[in-house]
């Protein structure tokens, strides 16, 4: 595997999973794999979990890691070709990438959407620039459209839980006070779509995630009708797609707020969300703190998915 940036680049899914399963029982298995190399985390946003699981998964395989924050810890980078770098953008991203490549044996890229150019969003810019001119395997942390090492995570947990061979799955948007982008749901929905699972979608009229990424799965515009008979819930907030609104928040309807009374509906469903979660906007406090909430394994396994995804790029080096 040379990137990882969605669904397509893990190959077949059972194997994938079976991996993980065997890095969870020793963490420490393949330390020889990563001994004198070196992965380099390159951060455009803020991040928590992922930083922290990347980090701990590069480190179980026995890498050394270096991690730049480029809003923090290096000059502004210019993104676009043509540009007169009279401004505050003292360094080319063209420059930047193959300097950042040769200092290391692996890149991973966390660079979300700016929302204000669907197109420029959805061409992947950023990442693209580092698959290309890097000469590393890239893996992403979370780009504009896709954040495939949660998604990964939330398969390993759904695997985990699930009590038959073909849950229900359910992903429902939840409102938000900020524009959020589409990548964990786009993301989710890819990765969803690859099993066969029961897949279920829903969300307000104008939240319609690109079909791209949806594919074959139901969309419910009620949510309770969706709920029903759920064996996991998946709540996610998203900005508008569809143009002329893309990246616009167009509602905060709270009657979308994952509460007690919308799990009753479900087949005594887990909760999931990839975090970190709004509370009372997304989900209510009974329902984060049930017995049925699972957010926290959900989040532990980004380690797992991470570490996976690594050692199969340290295997093709």
């Amino acid at each position: 595997m040379k990137k990882f940036t969605c669904v397509a680049d893990i190959g077949d899914l059972k194997a994938a999973l079976a991996e993980a399963a065997e890095i969870k029982k020793d963490r420490f298995a393949f330390t020889e794999l990563g001994r004198n190399k070196t992965l380099l985390m390159i951060f455009f946003n803020s991040s928590l979990r992922t930083r922290l699981s990347t980090q701990k998964a590069a480190m179980n395989l026995g890498m050394n890691v270096m991690v730049l924050d480029v809003n923090q810890g290096a000059w502004k980078l210019e993104t676009e070709r043509g540009v007169i770098m009279d401004g505050d953008k003292a360094e080319h991203l063209l420059e930047a990438i193959p300097v950042m490549g040769s200092y290391c044996d692996i890149i991973g890229v966390r660079s979300f959407a700016g929302l204000k150019d669907k197109k420029e969003d959805y061409e992947e810019r950023v990442i693209e620039q580092f698959i290309k001119y890097s000469g590393r395997p890239v893996f992403s942390m979370e780009a504009a459209t896709r954040h495939p090492l949660q998604s990964f995570a939330d398969l390993i947990t759904i695997e985990e839980f699930k009590t038959k061979p073909r849950p229900k799955v359910v992903m429902t948007w939840a409102p938000h006070p900020r524009a959020l982008p589409q990548a964990v749901p786009n993301s989710f929905a890819e990765w969803m779509n690859a099993t066969d699972y029961e897949f279920v979608i829903t969300h307000p009229h104008g939240y319609e995630l690109d079909p791209a990424f949806t594919g074959n799965a139901r969309i419910e515009y009620d949510q309770r009708k969706a709920l029903e008979g759920a064996d996991f819930v998946y709540a996610k907030n998203w900005s508008a797609y569809a143009d002329p609104n893309y990246g616009k928040v167009l509602s905060t309807d709270r009657d979308w707020t994952v509460d007690a009374e919308k799990m009753a509906l479900t087949n005594n469903a887990y909760f999931m969300h990839c975090l970190p979660v709004r509370r009372n906007m997304i989900v209510t406090d009974d329902v984060i703190e049930s017995d049925r909430s699972i957010v926290i394994p959900e989040a532990a396994n980004r380690e797992i998915s991470a570490q996976t995804v690594i050692k199969r790029l340290l295997e093709s080096l």
